[in-house]
């Protein structure tokens, strides 16, 4: 039995992120609702606790509060922004709301670096994100860190294990995040570092099998990595019990259905059919130009198309899906704080009641690259664990406003030559993502002494790690001409190329 990590989550956008920095340390982490007792924490065997931040107010009536009980498990506990906060409030000290509000960078002063800040420099960049603070510490805490805006940006009782920092080390602007964190599990909380990739593939075996017990799974199967790792994982579980459905939406990329049925019939042996519904989908969008309606729209179209697919399985009870964990936060409210919606993904959430169908997803609490990791343990091919993400929604959401078979067609064209070439060149495995978007905008060009009056068509690279944030990939201009004059002269439709250099924040990596 490996050493356990508890997070109680107080509705934060990063509570799986600090999950996620504690597998990277290689210690077991599970995510509790933060009213979960002291008692079933204690049952479970906690090693240690961490306290997530929050979007509320420790001063706020109603404001989330744990079990008071944790404070006497005798388990080291650390909480983070949010959590130092109820730590100081709980355990009888004074938080205040800040007469300036600290969001972004701070300069954090060390004073102690005898443990959590063992081994670093005097000062660290620091990401901030709180309106209260800490005025004065409750009996038996000192204070270890400084900001500007705090004397008590970190604090320390040594005797009880119970540690507070008002900023966010789980954040990739953090300078030393994950040494602090790494610092708390092994120096405080005494773990030894054992958990891998291939303990989640155990452990999720065994819940799969535990869950499904002897029932049927039908899981929508789109060649991408999600899907494809989510299907290996539940067939390694399951087996014949796993029937794999790939629907064809209309909005998929150029040779896409004979692509992947090919390289499911080549490396697995599994049940897959083959679902032909791209008039359905186009039918349904036809005129649709909200991208949030597109979404929704494909989102109940598939589903229908699963339902229908079930006379010709015959029977399941449970529907699988690939989602990830960053599907998860930009789609859905976390505990009880709403979070805010960025966009809807159409395999978030739940199912229509005439379905009967349970939910199973094996990959909701990862990042893409975890799950990367997973693929490869579970013996996948390159060519699918390193397989470039492509939306659920598909080119529904890379077709600017109003789809048609037209601009669809156009678009398939220009984005092949793009995948072409980036493979060609050696850079499609050095990014995260590349892809053509296309704008609902006609541009004036001329054409062998003739005018042309077409398509933008957009290229989109960029680099990222877990899709949280993104910066767009600065290619080689020699690649980038190359794009360019393929696309204007082997598409007809299209005869202009731009390059989106934005990144997230503020934009997102899809258009829509």
């Amino acid at each position: 039995m490996h050493q356990t990590i508890g997070v109680l989550d107080f509705g934060s956008q990063y509570t799986q992120v600090i999950a996620r920095r504690i597998r990277e340390c290689s210690v077991y982490s599970r995510i509790y609702h933060y009213t979960t007792p002291a008692a079933q924490l204690k049952a479970d065997g906690v090693t240690g606790l961490i306290l997530s931040g929050g979007p509320s107010s420790v001063l706020t009536e109603g404001a989330p509060m744990p079990d008071p009980g944790i404070y006497k498990l005798k388990v080291p506990v650390l909480g983070i922004c949010y959590g130092l906060q109820l730590i100081a409030l709980q355990l009888k000290g004074k938080v205040d709301p800040s007469e300036k509000r600290e969001f972004g960078h701070a300069d954090l002063k060390i004073v102690k670096k005898d443990v959590i800040f063992r081994g670093m420099p005097n000062t660290l960049r620091v990401w901030n994100s709180h309106g209260d603070h800490v005025t004065r510490l409750p009996r038996g805490f000192r204070a270890i860190a400084s900001s500007d805006n705090s004397p008590y940006a970190a604090i320390e009782d040594p005797k009880r294990k119970i540690y507070g920092i008002q900023f966010h080390p789980e954040v990739n602007h953090t300078e030393q995040g994950l040494h602090i964190i790494d610092n708390y599990l092994k120096r405080v909380c005494g773990c030894i570092g054992d958990w891998s990739m291939a303990d989640f593939i155990d452990q999720s075996v065994a819940s799969i099998r535990e869950t499904v017990g002897d029932g049927r799974v039908i899981l929508g199967l789109s060649g991408g990595v999600d899907s494809s790792v989510a299907a290996a994982l539940i067939h390694r579980a399951i087996g014949r019990q796993l029937t794999c459905v790939f629907v064809d939406n209309g909005l998929l990329r150029k040779d896409e259905r004979e692509y992947v049925v090919d390289l499911y019939k080549r490396n697995f042996k599994l049940d897959l059919r083959v679902e032909r519904a791209g008039p359905l989908f186009l039918r349904k969008l036809r005129g649709v130009t909200n991208p949030e309606s597109k979404r929704k729209i494909i989102g109940r179209t598939f589903v229908q198309v699963f339902h229908r697919s079930l006379k010709a399985v015959g029977h399941a009870d449970f529907l699988a899906q690939g989602t990830l964990y960053p599907d998860v936060i930009e789609s859905v409210a976390i505990a009880d704080n709403p979070a805010a919606l960025i966009k809807s993904h159409h395999n978030v959430g739940g199912l229509p009641k005439k379905m009967k169908l349970k939910l199973l997803e094996p990959l909701r609490e990862l990042f893409k690259d975890e799950v990367r990791a997973v693929g490869s343990a579970l013996g996948l091919p390159k060519e699918v664990v390193w397989r470039q993400p492509f939306p659920g929604p598909g080119l529904g959401v890379r077709v600017v406003g109003n789809i048609t078979s037209r601009r669809l067609r156009i678009l398939r064209e220009a984005d092949a030559i793009l995948q072409d070439e980036m493979m060609s060149s050696g850079w499609y495995y050095k990014v995260w993502q590349s892809f053509c978007v296309l704008v609902p905008v006609k541009t004036v060009g001329v054409m062998g002494d003739e005018r042309t009056y077409e398509y933008v068509i957009t290229i989109r690279a960029v680099e990222s790690v877990d899709a949280m944030t993104a910066d767009w990939v600065r290619l080689p201009y020699d690649l980038l001409r190359t794009i360019s004059s393929r696309i204007i002269n082997e598409v007809k439709g299209a005869n202009r190329v731009c390059l989106d250099i934005s990144s997230k924040p503020p934009s997102t990596i899809e258009w829509e």
